[in-house]
């Protein structure tokens, strides 16, 4: 009698699963998060007109995309050599690199000043001011956390008028370790009095996902155009092509 009531629970519970509408069906059994930390260049702004200006000055289409690979990956030599530049520092250092490789002169300062001055003048992708006005109104305690420095940060947030939605603005010049280090999460969390499995990072990184799941935390992969995620780490609890999509699916 008991393996015909299991039977008969199972079938209910499949039939129940079958009627509720696809989207509900993918939701994620995470925990609803008490706070949002998004990630700030790629995921929250766009960054065409920079990409744009260092095609343009470097006379190659792949130009921006071999910077940014450098910024990242000597952001990441810093970090585990225990050494620390600010992402400024670096990404002129990778401007010069670049002019190496591509067999081209070094930049002179004032100009690669003026180059990495437009990272301050971003504006947010079009989906991200809707989607967080209703996080917002959804009741959500949200902070940024960037590997730009701090004084960036606020100028860039400050520059897309996206300062009204975030009771923080973190960098990981507080730790000196570039994500997708753990120590840079654990220090948002601490900041922000919240346990990691209650804080949702939200990037389009599929490394900085990846760094946020391993350091506990839960996290959300933004699919924008030419990104992906990182196949070899646990899958994000909520994936979208746009903010939006994450909002949805968090119930805002």
């Amino acid at each position: 009698m008991s393996t015909r009531r299991t039977f008969l629970s199972s079938l209910a519970l499949a039939a129940t699963a079958a009627a509720l509408p696809s989207s509900l069906m993918a939701m994620p059994l995470a925990a609803r998060p008490k706070l949002l930390l998004f990630d700030v260049n790629e995921t929250l702004l766009d960054l065409s007109k920079l990409q744009m200006a260092i095609n343009q000055e470097f006379k190659s289409e792949f130009a921006f995309k071999q910077w940014f690979s450098l910024l990242l990956q000597y952001s990441l030599v810093d970090t585990t050599t225990a050494a620390y530049h600010d992402f400024g520092q670096i990404g002129a250092a990778a401007l010069d690199m670049l002019a190496q490789a591509l067999g081209q002169p070094a930049r002179p300062e004032t100009r690669k000043k003026e180059l990495l001055g437009l990272i301050t003048e971003l504006p947010p992708h079009p989906d991200v001011v809707p989607a967080l006005t209703r996080l917002q109104k959804a009741g959500f305690r949200m902070a940024t956390l960037t590997n730009s420095s701090g004084p960036a940060v606020k100028k860039q947030i400050a520059y897309a008028g996206l300062s009204s939605f975030f009771e923080q603005l973190l960098s990981v010049d507080a730790v000196q370790r570039y994500k997708p280090h753990p120590d840079t999460y654990r220090m948002a969390c601490q900041t922000l009095k919240t346990a990691p499995a209650d804080t949702l990072l939200i990037a389009a990184h599929g490394w900085d996902t990846a760094g946020a799941v391993r350091a506990g935390l839960q996290a959300a992969f933004v699919a924008r155009p030419g990104q992906a995620q990182y196949p070899l780490a646990a899958a994000p609890a909520y994936t979208g092509p746009t903010i939006g999509d994450i909002a949805r699916q968090l119930g805002a």
